[in-house]
């Protein structure tokens, strides 16, 4: 789902959960910005196809002389100052807001790092981003990478984060407040009628101008192309002469972008969790529906090997297991049930899928999940799964909301263009979308009509992104991932011309620091030692 689950992050801090992506449309998703720039004719290397069979254009570097009217924010320096968080140091980096009128205006960026803490000689900086669109990069360095990278990997580099134009300490892109907010993710995503079709849609559309008139400067520039060239200024400004990346999720397309653009200027770069950049809105999201009920199917295996199962017991199949869940859904869908909110929040279908979707991001949260539809199922106590969504939309218990989904739609309706028409293109795609997931189909299907809405049109397309002459470049992909479906990482590794396939075979999103030995092993040695893993290695 888009602004509602959506695609693009990961859980955070706890064990290492990266920032999800929630089920959306493109969290998939993936773009780019200037069209003139970006599809330019196919360079060499193999083609690939959109869901309607079109043979996508490469994504074009872009000159390697840094051009004049940019010669001020290349040369700029950081002011660095305390952050109030021990062992960081923040700054603030000016990037033009309308990289074709670079003297129009500036974008004002969040910059985070932490020093190198060893002795041997220095590796340079490591930048690293979470995904989203919407994950704050500052906030995960400070909670997670910056503290809990590996101790050898953290002695080499200086630990680095920006946030994205758009997203959280830089410019955020606003829309709706927290009451509004509240009364959004609660709309109901799987419509009975015309009634209830009106409603979504008209929620969408306040969601849309809302977006528009609080945001107007910003929204036309908050692309992932915008975002990647923003990346090379900082590369720049901190001295680096090429760029060190790990990416996760969303940032996977962010980092390619870069190595798309400045094939030439990449370091050692890791995307882990990766996207396809060549698919369309429709296709990513299919693919992403798929991928949640692939987790879901793997979930429900773990569930019924537990006493505790409210779905079914030992013997039950995933499918009755998830006949069973859409029947609660259904029963919700009816009688919203209690939670003890201090809003007056009642746990509805919609909540309840965004709770149970939350799960499905890190196996480590089943047990979680199965204690919070035991809740809800047998004792109609649905604070359990209330929080999941909270967790999911960035809501804190006062009722305020990081500008996650905000900035989510952002940037997804600004890369592609738009999923479905409009209601009735959503109905006609409903059989596709149930036949690869009946539990999540529906709801996802119908998430993906946000982008239909949205003020400012979409300035990217669907594109292979080559990066001819760049150094490896890393892509991992989870054979179960539920967000970042295997096959996008498979593709992605493909079309770079330097790519090498990681793969992981376990459940959850993202492999890096999640408990898998081989897969740390070898992305360790690659950003300490700039040995790639071998071609088609393989972890558990």
């Amino acid at each position: 789902m888009d602004t509602r689950p959506s695609l693009r992050r990961s859980r955070r801090p706890g064990r290492i959960r990266r920032t999800r992506s929630r089920p959306t449309p493109r969290l998939t998703a993936a773009v780019v910005t200037a069209a003139a720039l970006l599809l330019a004719a196919c360079s060499s290397g193999t083609s690939s196809s959109s869901a309607g069979g079109t043979v996508q254009a490469a994504l074009a570097a872009l000159p390697h002389a840094t051009p004049s009217a940019l010669t001020p924010y290349y040369g700029q320096r950081l002011h660095w100052r305390d952050c109030g968080v021990p062992g960081f140091q923040c700054a603030t980096m000016k990037a033009p807001l309308d990289y074709d009128k670079p003297a129009s205006g500036t974008v004002r960026l969040a910059v985070a790092r932490k020093k190198a803490t060893g002795k041997a000689r220095p590796l340079g900086s490591l930048l690293v981003n979470p995904g989203g669109p919407g994950g704050s990069a500052v906030g995960y360095l400070q909670q997670y990478a910056g503290v809990g990278y590996p101790a050898e990997v953290r002695a080499r580099y200086d630990m680095v984060a920006v946030d994205p134009r758009g997203v959280a300490r830089s410019e955020p892109v606003e829309c709706l407040d927290g009451r509004q907010m509240d009364a959004y993710t609660q709309t109901d995503m799987t419509p009975d009628d015309q009634e209830e079709r009106d409603a979504l849609v008209a929620a969408d559309r306040k969601f849309a101008e809302s977006c528009g008139s609080r945001s107007a400067r910003l929204l036309r520039h908050v692309s992932t192309v915008e975002a990647a060239r923003d990346m090379d200024i900082l590369r720049a400004v901190l001295g680096d002469r090429k760029l060190n990346y790990v990416g996760a999720s969303y940032g996977t397309f962010l980092g390619a972008t870069y190595a798309g653009l400045f094939p030439e200027r990449v370091g050692r770069m890791v995307l882990d969790g990766a996207m396809d950049p060549s698919l369309d809105a429709r296709r990513l999201n299919l693919d992403q529906t798929a991928g949640f009920e692939t987790a879901f199917q793997a979930f429900a295996k773990d569930c019924v090997r537990h006493d505790d199962c409210p779905l079914g017991g030992k013997g039950a199949t995933p499918a009755q297991v998830g006949d069973r869940l859409q029947a609660f859904f259904r029963e919700l869908d009816a009688h919203p049930a209690p939670t003890g909110d201090g809003d007056g929040r009642k746990l509805g279908e919609s909540l309840a899928t965004t709770g149970v979707i939350a799960a499905m991001y890190d196996e480590g949260s089943w047990e979680e999940l199965r204690e919070a539809l035991t809740s809800a199922m047998r004792e109609r106590d649905g604070a359990g799964l209330l929080a999941l969504s909270d967790s999911y939309f960035e809501r804190d218990p006062s009722g305020h909301y990081s500008n996650l989904m905000m900035a989510n739609a952002a940037v997804n309706c600004l890369d592609l263009p738009p999923a479905f028409s409009g209601p009735e293109d959503v109905r006609r795609a409903l059989p596709t979308f149930e036949e690869v997931s009946p539990v999540f189909g529906p709801g996802l299907a119908w998430a993906s009509l946000n982008c239909t809405y949205w003020p400012v049109r979409a300035t990217g397309e669907p594109h292979r992104i080559e990066a001819e002459g760049a150094a490896p470049i890393v892509v991992v992909g989870t054979v179960r991932d539920p967000a970042t479906p295997y096959r996008w990482a498979r593709s992605l590794a493909r079309q770079l011309a330097s790519g090498r396939l990681l793969t992981y075979d376990g459940d959850g999103h993202t492999a890096y620091g999640r408990g898998s030995a081989c897969i740390d092993a070898a992305i360790d040695g690659y950003l300490l030692r700039g040995t790639p893993p071998a071609a088609g290695k393989r972890c558990s």
